[in-house]
This record gives structure tokens, C-alpha cells and sequence, in this order.
């Protein structure tokens, strides 16, 4: 019974719809829109938490020999908060597209529809196709492939939620006004470095672990492990490199606008040149 109350099924749903019926309480002036995405965002940085949590647990538990030692919450995290959530998150994403231009008055959000639902495949795509690859990839590998080797691998991509809450903690800054302060600018700093250590650079890191373990370069790694592992990796790095560029051009735009005389005073000492 506490089992089930303690699991994700629970607890994600649960709190997103604790966090609407509290939120518009505490900001009367929020619009539907808001306090979804609010809602959304600080349920997303639970799990995320959450995942860290374990991901560490795990890791630090599995240094010894990182293919053949175990630890229980590899398995049983999966099972009990990583999959519930990226159903849970895919329907969280789909109410907070709806409602953001529902508040904005569009005509095909009068209501909800296959065709609401498709205009939110169409327009965040490569994050749905991201959550279907968890659940389609990494669920079957850390349950019926891995012969009960590899925890410390699953640990390590427990540790890629780390950045989740900085982005998230952005978006609920903007949603209050506060883009502007020094709080917003140091979370900047902190999404990206977070973002590039924990979901890119992660990647590499283990392929070295692992060829360091077996005495291999890690450029052969990947021709002595099964392809199926370099496709799920391939298939979780590659919208992370994506969405990557995507903060670094947003950074990039959000720096010339904060910053218009070093641009012009670049711009007047090109031309005197």
C-alpha cells in the first residue's frame, strides 16, 4: 500500500494537481497558463532531484568493478519514478502548450482535440520523441538486456536530470518578472555549465570508464559493446548536443541585449579600422 503511495503514479500527478489548486491561491493574477507551467517546472525538479539523488547513490556504490557491481535502485528507480514520470511529463508538456495558447486566444485551443494533441506533437517533437526513446530504449536495457550488469552506467545517466532544476528555476524567474536580476544571469551560468557537464560531456566519460576497466582506447569502445548501447546512448545525446547550441544562442542573444554599448562600441571600432 505505501508502496504504491510513495511511487511515481502517485506522487507526480499528485503534486502537479496540489501545485494548480495551490498556486493561483498564493498568484491570483496568474493566468492558467502560468500556473501550469509553474507547476509543471517544480514537479519536473523533484524528479530531477530525485534521479540526482540516486544517480550518486548508485555511482558511488558501484566504483569498484563498474560493470559487474550492483545496487538495487538502478532497477527499482526506473521502475518506480523514471518511467511514471516521462508518461506523467509528456501530459504535463501537452496541458502546458495548450493552455499558453489557449491565454493567448488561438482558435484551435478552444478546446482539447486530436488536433490540439498533434499541433503539441508538431511543435515539441523532438522532446516527445525524447521521452518515447526513455520509455521505448533505456526502459527494455536496464530491464531485460543487461545480463544484471552496468548499475554504475545507469547511475551515471541518472546524474543528466542534474541541470533539470536550473532550467527549470529560469523559466520560473521569467514567469515572475525577474529575468532581469543577478539571480537570472548566475542560473544562465549555471544551465549551461550543468547541462554540458551532466548531458554531454557524461557521455564520453563513461565510454572512458569502461575502456579503462578493460584496458581498451576509448575510440574502440564502442566496436566491443553491443550496438544496441551505442544507439540508446546516441539516441539520448544527440537532442542534448541540440538543445545545447540552442542555450548557447539564447545566452548569446540574451548578452547583446543586456549589453547594446559593448556591441556598439565593437561595431564603431570595426568601422574605424
Amino acid at each position: 500500500m505505501w508502496g504504491v503511495l510513495v511511487s511515481g503514479i502517485v506522487l507526480f500527478p499528485g503534486l502537479f494537481l496540489a501545485l494548480r489548486k495551490t498556486l493561483p491561491v498564493v498568484f491570483k493574477r496568474w493566468s492558467d497558463a502560468d500556473v501550469v507551467l509553474v507547476s509543471e517546472r517544480l514537479v519536473s525538479s523533484l524528479h530531477a532531484i530525485m534521479a540526482t539523488t540516486a544517480g550518486i547513490i548508485v555511482v558511488s556504490s558501484c566504483r569498484e568493478n563498474v560493470i559487474t557491481d550492483r545496487h538495487w535502485l538502478a532497477t527499482s528507480f526506473v521502475l518506480r519514478y523514471g518511467v511514471p514520470y516521462m508518461a506523467y511529463d509528456i501530459f504535463a508538456m501537452y496541458l502546458s502548450h495548450y493552455y499558453r495558447f489557449y491565454v493567448k486566444g488561438h482558435e484551435d485551443y478552444k478546446g482539447h482535440s486530436l488536433r490540439t494533441l498533434s499541433l503539441f506533437v508538431r511543435k515539441e517533437f523532438l522532446l516527445v520523441l525524447h521521452h518515447i526513446a526513455l520509455l521505448s530504449i533505456l526502459l527494455p536495457i536496464t530491464l531485460f538486456c543487461r545480463n544484471d550488469q552496468g548499475d554504475f552506467f545507469i547511475g551515471c545517466l541518472f546524474l543528466t536530470e542534474i541541470s533539470t532544476p536550473f532550467v527549470s528555476l529560469g523559466k520560473i524567474l521569467i514567469q515572475l518578472g525577474l529575468q532581469e536580476c543577478w539571480l537570472h544571469k548566475l542560473n544562465g551560468c549555471m544551465v549551461l555549465l550543468s547541462f554540458f557537464l551532466c548531458r554531454i560531456s557524461l557521455f564520453p566519460y563513461m565510454y572512458w570508464v569502461y575502456g579503462v576497466h578493460y584496458g581498451l582506447p576509448v575510440y574502440s569502445v564502442p566496436l566491443h559493446i553491443p550496438i544496441y548501447t551505442n544507439l540508446g546512448n546516441l539516441c539520448i545525446l544527440a537532442p542534448q548536443v541540440y538543445w545545447f547550441v540552442l542555450l548557447c544562442l539564447k545566452g548569446y542573444r540574451l548578452y547583446k541585449r543586456q549589453n547594446p554599448a559593448n556591441n556598439q562600441d565593437f561595431s564603431h571600432h570595426n568601422k574605424a579600422e
